[in-house]
């Protein structure tokens, strides 16, 4: 088996006037923290602090960009022992689960999935093999005998990864234990909080009730009429704040934004008690909400975000039996000048007010985002996401938004990610294409090299932490 290493200068374009800058602009910032204002990684891995249980467990379970791929092969989820919506699992040995990724590891090559993996094996764990059917018992062997050592704690590791901080996504109705833990530990690593209130604003989840009973408890509010949900919500985000949270998430399938009138709020508010909400409720209610978050972001300083346009739980066959967040969410047609305009009218030109809106529809970014960006003071613009945070997905995103928003209408890059030990690889990949695209303009002379290098630190560092309040 040849050794297999990652190219010092992998990513960058062939041209060699483009090559050379990019490869001096990269390492301006190859080093700098990271700073990661949205994602998923479970807090309770820093409260443990204990070693990974195995390589599958890290790798492959958490991970809906590996699982999807491999289930489209026609490998079931069951084979791959991914947790069911009840919280049992088939109980298949790590080892075979394992030897299954292995064996289709090709199926990731030239996807993003298949550039972090090569670095996390490579890079973070020093295995110099590229993994396959023959060497996968090997490398489990090779990764489980580091996993159980102490620099590949979770600590450790965020230590080593040089995270600055780390930004959880967390229900509103969370009560947010582990943060506190975290917070009184002595470890000095910063991992905050995020208010989503998606399950509470949704009238149509199937557990809004029960998230309306959580909210009661919490609160110590009877949350009897839509002015005790409004008062409710107030709380919790003062709560949020109090434990470190600068930011508040909303994943709507539409960013569609209307007020309505108290009595209308109050009698769609009374039906859903009632069980009688319908679609049409759900939709203004929920459209109603974005108002209502904005308003309590011009109030409470919180960064808002829309992240918008995912068809969620596309596949009802797996949803019914894995429940959410299991690689089903598809992207799909999005619209924004019209769906904003009520909250970018009333709310849009205050300049204490951050709005950071991502889309999944990439043919909005020239057409809508950028244009609105480019104009309202409180817009900005959020990185490549989801499907698109790619080598040609970041591409195409500086490409389409940067001539008529700008470099400083966006806010940097974050890895949205559940899986803990792929934030490296992927702002690494954020690095490397933003240091090529400005490498091409300081080619074609629009940049000075000089330019370049303050808005590489800035696409790296400075803009996340402003956008964010971090």
């Amino acid at each position: 088996m040849s050794e297999f290493k990652l190219h010092n200068e992998r990513f960058f374009d062939s041209d060699e006037a483009i090559r050379k800058n990019s490869v001096e602009l990269y390492y301006e910032v190859k080093d700098f923290p990271i700073v990661c204002p949205h994602g998923h990684v479970d807090p309770k891995i820093f409260v443990d602090n204990k070693p990974f249980p195995n390589p599958t467990e890290l790798f492959i379970i958490p991970d809906h960009y590996v699982f999807r791929m491999l289930y489209s092969q026609g490998i079931s989820l069951d084979d791959l022992d991914i947790p069911r919506k009840d919280g049992t699992r088939s109980g298949q040995d790590p080892r075979k689960v394992w030897q299954i990724f292995a064996d289709n590891y090709y199926l990731f090559n030239g996807t993003p999935s298949g550039v972090w993996l090569d670095y996390e094996f490579n890079i973070v764990f020093g295995i110099n093999e590229k993994l396959n059917g023959n060497n996968a018992q090997s490398i489990f062997d090779l990764l489980n005998e580091k996993l159980q050592t102490k620099d590949f704690l979770p600590r450790n590791l965020f230590n080593q990864f040089k995270i600055e901080v780390l930004t959880t996504t967390d229900a509103a109705t969370d009560n947010l234990e582990q943060h506190k833990f975290i917070k009184e530990s002595a470890w000095d690593g910063k991992v905050i909080p995020c208010f989503r209130p998606d399950s509470l604003t949704n009238l149509i989840n199937p557990e809004w009730k029960s998230e309306i009973l959580k909210l009661e408890q919490l609160t110590s509010l009877e949350i009897n009429n839509y002015d005790k949900f409004i008062e409710a919500l107030e709380m919790r985000r003062e709560f949020f704040k109090n434990n470190g949270a600068t930011s508040t998430d909303h994943g709507v399938q539409s960013p569609y934004t209307n007020e309505l009138g108290v009595g209308e709020c109050e009698a769609i508010f009374s039906r859903a008690l009632n069980g009688k909400a319908t679609e049409n409720d759900g939709k203004l209610f929920t459209a109603n909400m974005l108002m209502e978050m904005a308003r309590m972001s011009c109030e409470d300083g919180l960064t808002m975000q829309i992240h918008a346009g995912s068809n969620r739980n596309h596949n009802d066959l797996l949803y019914k039996k894995y429940g959410l967040d299991k690689g089903y969410d598809i992207p799909q047609s999005t619209e924004y000048t019209n769906n904003l305009k009520q909250l970018l009218n009333k709310y849009g030109n205050n300049t204490d007010f951050t709005l950071i809106v991502f889309t999944l529809d990439e043919t909005t970014y020239t057409r809508e985002l950028a244009p609105l960006a480019g104009h309202y003071p409180a817009m900005k613009l959020g990185p490549a996401w989801w499907f698109h945070d790619s080598i040609e997905g970041i591409t195409r995103y500086r490409h389409m938004i940067t001539e008529t928003a700008g470099f400083y209408n966006t806010v940097g890059f974050n890895d949205d990610t559940r899986a803990f030990v792929s934030i490296p690889a992927r702002h690494d990949v954020a690095r490397r294409i933003d240091a090529n695209y400005l490498g091409g303009l300081v080619a074609k002379h629009i940049l000075t090299l000089e330019e370049a290098r303050e808005i590489i630190k800035d696409l790296t560092y400075n803009l996340v932490k402003k956008a964010y309040k971090l």
